[in-house]
């Protein structure tokens, strides 16, 4: 008669459920069967013990993410303002110039609005909002509203403040003036 292959669960249950000492091992296995529920009960605590297992994997997971996000925002704000500390700089040694006229100073302003400019888009960011532009309540503010036969409907007529964004989110809407 062939032996049936058994569970290897209900192997490490029933070797649990086997006495302590080799020597009463052979006696106890051949005056009487291993007991179902013995074997049960060591199945059942060893899924306890992986399912317990498990939500501690899961939980060192959530852990590790969440300090992996903070990190992220962390770094990016520190590249962010690593790429503006030349701004910074530059009007610092507009300021102390001694003896710069209004046309040296403004030469100076001009150039550092190009070099923040220019890391603005580095990073992604856009302006809109300009004059003859046809008037969006999604991305631009009406705070005036006039009227003018010769431009066309909700068209821009002056613009207060530019608006700006990064892709496809508005960082600030551009304040505008709306004719007709």
């Amino acid at each position: 008669m062939a032996k049936k292959e058994q569970d290897p669960v209900k192997e490490a249950a029933q070797e649990a459920a086997a006495p302590e000492t080799a020597n009463e091992a052979p006696q106890q296995e051949a005056a009487e069967p291993v007991d179902p529920a013995a074997a049960l009960e060591a199945e059942l605590a060893a899924a306890k013990e992986a399912h317990i297992r498990t939500l501690a994997e899961y939980d060192n997971y959530r852990k590790r993410s969440t300090r992996e996000k903070e990190a992220a925002y962390g770094d990016a704000k520190a590249a962010a303002l690593k790429e503006l500390l030349p701004v910074l700089d530059n009007f610092d040694r507009a300021l102390a110039a001694p003896d710069a006229d209004a046309e040296t100073l403004r030469k100076g302003l001009e150039m550092i609005s190009g070099n923040l400019w220019s890391i603005l888009e580095k990073l992604g960011v856009e302006a809109f909002g300009e004059v003859g532009e046809p008037f969006d309540p999604n991305i631009h503010n009406a705070v005036m509203h006039t009227e003018d036969e010769s431009k066309g409907e909700n068209e821009i007529a002056a613009v207060f403040s530019k608006g700006y964004r990064l892709g496809e989110r508005i960082l600030r809407p551009a304040m505008v003036q709306v004719v007709n």
